[in-house]
């Protein structure tokens, strides 16, 4: 694998001429965390070399942990020693406390420093257990040993949505040092999760300042995941604001930002090359995007396309190659039309030429996996629905338990019912009334982010599971069909789960080969904020892998939808499924039948619109996009792109 330098020296620099900071791009975040511990571990070794210590600035969330996981892996493996290692947290929660689930110090515990031979007095994070009138001296404290420890050399960095790093919130000066701040309300609203409810956050925080973090002698911003690519777009090719932290990096002299693929999507030279140097025409897909973009830059139809509209806009290259534009358009126009399709089981004796699913067989088997109980219906309830009533054998695979997402008055809401209806009908009332109690006792005296008790996580698991029950009736799919894996990684009582293991993918392997699909869906929704997606569809690839030579398989189809947090770009979908405002209706309802998701989820991300809502807003913006491109004009549309195994 490449290292960063190579990475960087290897980028077209045609194509960087608007990057204000030195950017690498990596297909994986997995392989962009080894390239930055690598980096880490040839600064230790040096000083240790030299006879110095190596000073790391650290930050905490989801992104720097394949950072962490690797440095425990050179340690274990390697003999990477951290004896001569200094480290300064970027921040804290003010106040919490150390052992709480959601303290930084117990985070860097848990992730790096239990596993490491770092000196407990060398590790330094801000205190969130001070009194107030101590802070101050604190704070100032923390930057009086920064600089006796020679400076931070690496400072490892994520990004919030706001363009905030650290916790230096829009309107930061560029000058700050540590300090107590007051959290942004879209910051605390991200942070719901951890704390199992937006009340629940600490509104206050400690942290370095952007000065702090300027002084450091080399930095590296991390960002993994679509939800990233437009704050990283606004950081590395817009202008430096005050409204955006993370763009004061632009004036650091040795700063790199390191991303995965889905968090480059927005920066010009993955999302429109073609503005910025003469490119090779030769993929079909480019071609696509670039029509699709022209057409909406242009506001115009695709077959209403002129010569003149490419060469003006930076596409005079494909006009040459490929054109004239008459004959690009209607090569367009037709790909994009040969997506739509009414029969996403294919339809039986019909000629499939141009159809995005085969003819036959027919009926075929599908499997639906959903990653959460409601994420089916949510993402495809109107497809599902649609295979359901062309008569195909559907199976609805719910991947987890969903337990952590349902409100802790739903648990005695059913507990009560159950010891109600012992009483009623005179059954044996003591193992009812003895559940009761015990959970309603665990429930008025639960911490906030406290894990909760095995009844009430079975409890909980028992209502999602009804609900999709419900879901899945009501779009005609028996019970037998229905199958609940109840994935181990999941299984842990709070947000962050335990990495995907070889149970996770043998159950999944196992359901394959019991149902022997034609068609698989899975949800390609990758920018779930929590993670859950993108684990379940490694467990699912990863299957995949093991069951691929098996005969089934060879004849088995892999579709990916989304719904529930993003929608495909129209350019990347392979199979378009409209739906009439009937069947839209009947996916609300299959939507509603999940009530404790209803109104107000438990976990509702950064959108404040209900999940039917999103889904139907998606549905229907992806139905306009078809219509303002010259195709049919539809109440609403699921995408799909297929994946290749």
């Amino acid at each position: 694998m490449k290292t960063l330098q190579e990475t960087l020296d290897s980028t077209d620099k045609r194509l960087t001429y608007y990057e204000q900071i030195p950017t690498v791009i990596y297909s994986e975040s997995s392989d962009a965390a080894i390239a930055i511990a690598r980096e880490i571990a040839a600064l230790v070794k040096e000083k240790e070399k030299n006879n110095q210590n190596a000073v790391l600035g650290l930050a905490t969330g989801s992104t720097p942990t394949g950072v962490y996981d690797e440095l425990i892996r050179l340690h274990e493996e390697e003999g990477l020693s951290f004896k001569n290692v200094i480290t300064f947290n970027l921040d804290e929660y003010y106040p919490i406390e150390p052992d709480s689930l959601q303290s930084y110090v117990r985070f860097m515990n848990e992730h790096l420093f239990n596993h490491i031979d770092i000196p407990k007095d060398q590790i330094h994070i801000p205190d969130g257990t001070l009194a107030e009138d101590e802070v101050q001296d604190f704070c100032n404290e923390y930057e009086k040993k920064i600089k006796e420890a020679g400076g931070i050399d690496i400072q490892l960095l994520g990004i919030g949505r706001t363009g905030h790093i650290g916790f230096n919130e829009p309107g930061s000066r560029p000058d700050s040092l540590t300090r107590l701040i007051t959290l942004d309300k879209i910051t605390r609203k991200d942070a719901a999760s951890d704390f199992f409810g937006e009340e629940y956050v600490p509104r206050r925080a400690i942290t370095m300042g952007v000065g702090t973090i300027m002084s450091a002698k080399r930095i590296f911003l991390m960002a993994w995941g679509e939800g990233k690519a437009g704050i990283i777009r606004e950081t590395v090719e817009g202008e430096i604001k005050e409204s955006i932290p993370a763009t004061y990096l632009q004036n650091h002299s040795n700063t790199t930002i390191v991303l995965d693929s889905a968090a480059s999507q927005k920066l010009m030279r993955i999302n429109t090359p073609w503005l910025l140097s003469s490119i090779v025409w030769d993929d079909d897909k480019l071609i696509r995007k670039a029509v699709v973009w022209l057409c909406q830059k242009l506001d115009k139809p695709i077959l209403k396309l002129t010569d003149e509209n490419y060469n003006e806009n930076g596409m005079a290259d494909l006009i040459t190659s490929n054109g004239p534009a008459y004959n690009i358009n209607i090569k367009i126009f037709n790909e994009l039309q040969h997506t739509i399709t009414g029969w996403p089981g294919g339809k039986p004796k019909a000629d499939d030429t141009n159809r995005p699913e085969r003819a036959q067989p027919f009926p075929k088997r599908a499997i639906v996996f959903s990653p959460h109980p409601d994420d089916d219906v949510i993402s495809m309830g109107g497809t599902l629905i649609r295979l359901v009533d062309h008569g195909h054998e559907v199976h609805i695979a719910y991947q987890t338990s969903g337990n952590i997402a349902v409100f802790d008055d739903d648990v005695v809401r059913f507990a009560d019912f159950v010891l109600d209806y012992s009483e009623t009908f005179g059954m044996k009332e003591q193992k009812a009334e003895k559940l009761f109690r015990k959970v309603n006792e665990f429930l008025k005296n639960k911490q906030p982010g406290q894990v909760d008790s095995p009844e009430v996580k079975k409890i909980k698991g028992l209502i999602r599971r009804g609900e999709a029950k419900a879901g899945g009736r009501y779009c005609g799919v028996p019970d037998e069909n229905m199958h609940f894996m109840e994935m181990p990684f999941y299984e842990t009582g709070r947000v962050k789960k335990k990495p995907i293991s070889d149970e996770d993918v043998q159950i999944t392997v196992d359901l394959m080969r019991k149902v022997k699909p034609h068609q698989i869906y899975a949800a390609g929704d990758l920018s779930d904020p929590h993670g859950t997606h993108r684990v379940c569809l490694k467990a699912i690839f990863e299957a995949l892998e093991v069951v691929k030579n098996d005969d089934w398989a060879k004849d088995c189809w892999v579709w990916l939808y989304r719904g529930a947090w993003q929608e495909w770009d129209v350019n990347e979908i392979e199979m378009a499924v409209p739906l009439s405002p009937q069947e839209l209706i009947r996916k609300r309802r299959a939507i509603f039948k999940h009530q404790s998701q209803k109104d107000r989820p438990l976990f509702p991300g950064s959108d404040a619109r209900e999940f039917w809502q999103r889904s139907e807003d998606r549905n229907r913006g992806t139905a306009k996009t078809y219509d303002a491109l010259g195709l049919a004009e539809y109440e609403a549309i699921e995408g799909f792109v297929r994946y290749h195994f």
